[in-house]
């Protein structure tokens, strides 16, 4: 008879798992930026990233305001052996009349409350860090702010909705004069329950209270949060879910007396869902629904007694106590006898029954919507069963003899692909407030020292100055003869006199080693008119232990990649002349010659430093004896892009690289130039600027991780300079500086995992991918690169200082103000420059107004080498040809 009377009331499957699509579409309009303004569940974002990584210390002060009773906690973190937690706790009444009154008044109470506290702590004139659970629905746009956007249970103090708690309550605490208090973070009950149970158990991703509220928070990715900025990490987000329904989206299954309740409520209209499985109303509903069925003569024969009629009388612990399976009977017994109604035994199953469908149809519910959020972690996981923790808290759920069963087993029935294990929050949501605070102490203590660690990779003006004073003299001392021979910065003559005039004419080749890669090209000049440069090129590899075995292996598989490309072009009986790329130092005595001083960029083949290169390559020719070719020139990569951009620009006079090295030439005058006889007209000289700094003229700026990275390269003590800005250390520093981080317990808790340690695992593409992500940076979160991922902390869901990333951008700017720094030395040019090392947007603007505030008197033309220095080797050819022509 009863189950027909509340049909309405047992929920089978097939509506509970339409239940949890509803709510799992109201999560989604909550998250969305343009459907928020009117979604029912509001998904606030709390601000807190990261749950306790175990490194977390100090003494914090927590205060819990949510109900009729209000906790102050002094928690001391401390770490010796292991981490443990220290509580003291004290309770204070939050009486009614405060609880509905103005809003100076409550927060004058909880002042009040904290300065007792402080007192008997003996603390007062200390300023601990404070975290405040504010368990009442607030939107916040940072940790330590709490917008309040209603009173929920029972609250209604005035002038506080629509306020922010933070400041209301320092008001309060100013007021009084007699201490002083930190508020490092405001957060809900629901986000300090799974903080605290994150400090146990690091899977920990959801936070549900269960009491005379109710509510849940989860881990959420940031790309789905359209309310932040950056779309690369995670944040806490409160869903607000008590309001779920008050949309009119479960007025289907809202019985009369789930209306009768509202109607009576202080909010009516609101937290409907809330009022259907929460605490605060369960005794009512029972109540109400007793007085209607005593009415209808199907209960207590008919009696209807003051005290059953009044509000209250009939409370939730009272449906705890019914339910327990040996005792309740007694019990309903027991408390149906002081409600005057003189219960038959048959009453008192009746009435347990009730109990059980009120109860079970919460329990019913929020494992519906519990189990939309648990959807949404595995899918944002991608991953086909989710493991997970569920952090529980609220009277509710613990005092409550069924509860906790029924909402696991009915869970688990609606989300069978979902291994959830429910951990109960013992210390209550204070001690997560202090979680909260102790991380967000973590974080900002750690921000500091990165801030102070990294503040040496920020040049000021005055030191750009002094490089550039230095740069200035190490080039003199490379021009001339006297100091030639000790100069760091060589200055080396290309016997590159002039920049193409526009009657270059024919078929060229072109060769361009400088890396791991080696091109060969095939470069058609047509002068007249209608000038045009005709390009085909194939690119080949240089594998390592060619890069690194002897010269004659190195110099036989360049000669079988030109042989492979003259046969792919059907060229090989021609006897072209040739233009060799050489990005390395050379130190040359005509055009086709030059002495290779000493190897860069991981090149180490034995048996070429001191040689001839264009010796070498002819002679790996004629082993080959397959085809012959006339070589014109031997350049730097910078010389071929200067002559790139030259043809394009006649006013080009500077060549810039900065990618894998970094090298400038420019066009000097001869009279400069003492180690080439002759005085008239200019010649390019290839400034070799990697070994600035070699001499030690740099190490008041360079720091720890540019020494670390030069130590461990394979030429210890040569090209500084290209080692603090060039493409193929910036990955390494930043690498050294994760590792120092990591050591520091700034990173993933502390260990560093086998990948870290790998050298050159840290890509400098990397940071261009950090800059990519301009909303990461504003936000101050990233994706963290795959190949790191493997760290074992990270595999275990520690939280990352997301923050320590993106200040990785300030070794890119070093870089850019370095060659800005050193490049302006007093030019007036058309200055090309290749692609830079990364995509940084920053990079080129940075070297471009560094150029300008060093240089004022300076007009500077940045002109970017589309077709790189291959093309410019074979317009040197050109030039050369025609210049031997001209002499013939």
């Amino acid at each position: 008879q009863i189950d027909k009377y509340l049909y309405a009331m047992r929920l089978s499957d097939e509506t509970l798992i339409d239940v949890m699509a509803r709510f799992r579409r109201e999560m989604k309009n909550g998250l969305s930026r343009d459907f928020n303004p009117t979604a029912a569940v509001k998904m606030l974002p709390t601000f807190v990233r990261s749950i306790p990584d175990g490194s977390e210390k100090g003494d914090f002060i927590a205060l819990d305001l949510g109900g009729s009773y209000f906790r102050i906690l002094r928690v001391k973190v401390s770490h010796e052996k292991k981490q443990t937690v220290q509580m003291e706790t004290e309770i204070y009444n939050t009486p009614e009349d405060i609880m509905h009154g103005s809003g100076t008044r409550l927060f004058d109470h909880v002042a009040e409350c904290l300065g007792d506290f402080m007192e008997k702590q003996q603390i007062k004139d200390k300023k601990l860090p404070v975290g405040f659970t504010f368990s009442f629905p607030c939107r916040q746009s940072k940790l330590d702010e709490g917008i309040l956007i209603t009173w929920t249970k029972r609250f209604k103090a005035s002038g506080v909705e629509g306020a922010d708690v933070v400041r209301l309550l320092n008001k309060a605490i100013k007021k009084r004069g007699d201490y002083d208090a930190d508020i490092m973070a405001v957060v809900n009950d629901t986000v300090g329950t799974m903080m605290t149970c994150g400090f146990d158990d690091q899977r920990c991703e959801v936070g549900l209270i269960i009491g005379t509220g109710t509510n849940a928070c989860y881990m959420e990715e940031m790309r789905h949060i359209d309310l932040v900025e950056g779309d690369e990490g995670r944040m806490c987000i409160n869903t607000e879910w008590g309001a779920f329904g008050d949309d009119g989206s479960l007025e289907d299954i809202r019985t009369e007396f789930d209306r009768e309740i509202d109607r009576g409520s202080l909010n009516p209209g609101k937290q409907l869902f809330e009022k259907m499985v929460s605490g605060l109303y369960m005794g009512e509903l029972v109540r109400l629904i007793l007085v209607k069925m005593a009415k209808e003569g199907l209960l207590f024969e008919g009696r209807i007694t003051p005290e059953l009629l009044t509000k209250g009388k009939f409370e939730t612990k009272h449906v705890s106590a019914i339910e327990k399976s040996k005792e309740g009977l007694n019990k309903a017994k027991e408390i149906l006898t002081r409600l005057g109604v003189e219960p038959s035994h048959e009453d008192c199953i009746a009435v347990q029954h009730v109990c059980t469908i009120v109860s079970f149809r919460s329990a019913n519910l929020v494992a519906s919507t519990l189990g939309a959020i648990l959807n949404q972690l595995r899918d944002n996981k991608g991953v086909g069963r989710l493991r997970t923790t569920v952090g529980v808290d609220g009277s509710l759920y613990k005092m409550h003899p069924q509860y906790a069963r029924r909402l696991h087993k009915t869970t688990r029935r609606l989300v069978p692909d979902s291994e959830v294990r429910f951990l109960l929050s013992e210390s209550g949501s204070g001690k997560g407030a202090a979680m909260v605070t102790a991380v967000a102490y973590r974080l900002s203590e750690q921000h500091r020292l990165i801030d102070e660690t990294l503040a040496e990779f920020k040049l000021t003006h005055e030191q750009l100055l002094q490089v550039k004073k230095r740069m200035r003299a190490e080039m003199e001392a490379g021009l001339k003869k006297k100091t030639h021979e000790t100069a760091k910065v060589k200055m080396l003559p290309t016997f590159v006199r002039s920049t193409p005039d526009g009657t270059e004419n024919g078929d060229f080749l072109a060769l361009d080693l400088g890396g791991t890669n080696f091109r060969v090209l095939l470069v058609k000049i047509r002068s007249g008119k209608r000038r045009t440069v005709e390009m085909h090129n194939k690119i080949y590899a240089i594998p390592i232990e060619v890069m690194q075995g002897t010269g004659e292996e190195l110099f036989d598989h360049i000669v079988t990649c030109i042989s492979d490309f003259l046969d792919y072009m059907g060229i090989k009986g021609a006897r072209l002349p040739l233009g060799f790329t050489f990005s390395f130092p050379c130190k040359q005595t005509s055009l086709d010659a030059g002495i290779l001083l000493n190897w860069t960029k991981g090149f180490k083949a034995t048996d070429c430093e001191g040689e001839d290169v264009v010796y070498l390559l002819r002679e790996g020719i004629k082993r080959r004896e397959e085809f012959d070719l006339d070589v014109v020139a031997v350049v730097n990569d910078t010389v071929g892009t200067m002559m790139t951009c030259a043809y394009e620009d006649p006013n080009c006079e500077i060549g810039l690289i900065v990618g894998t090295g970094s090298n400038a030439c420019y066009m000097e005058e001869m009279r400069n130039i003492e180690m080439v006889d002759g005085e008239q007209g200019r010649m390019c000289v290839n400034t070799e600027w990697g070994a600035f700094g070699d001499n030690g003229c740099l190490d008041d700026i360079r720091t720890i991780y540019d020494k670390a990275v030069d130590d461990y390269s394979l030429n210890a003590g040569k090209q500084r300079y290209e080692k603090m800005i060039s493409g193929m250390y910036l990955g390494e520093i930043v690498r050294n500086i994760l590792i120092d981080f990591t050591k520091r317990g700034f990173l993933f808790r502390g260990q560093i995992s086998e990948t870290l340690k790998t050298r050159h695992i840290f890509e400098t593409k990397f940071l261009s991918q950090i800059e990519r992500k301009g909303e990461a940076m504003q936000s101050g979160t990233w994706r963290l690169p795959c190949c790191l991922c493997r760290s074992p902390a990270l595999q275990h869901g520690a939280g990352v200082n997301e923050f320590a990333f993106p200040k990785f951008h300030v070794l890119a700017v070093r870089a850019a103000a370095w060659c800005g720094g050193v490049g302006a030395v007093g030019f007036v040019a058309d200055l090309p420059h290749p692609p830079p090392l990364f995509s940084f947007r920053s990079f080129s603007r940075i070297m471009h107004q560094t150029v300008k505030d060093l240089a004022p008197n300076c007009d500077v033309t940045f002109l970017l080498s589309e077709d790189g220095s291959g093309k410019g080797a074979a317009l040197i050819t050109a030039v050369g040809c025609r210049l031997r022509d001209a002499e013939q």
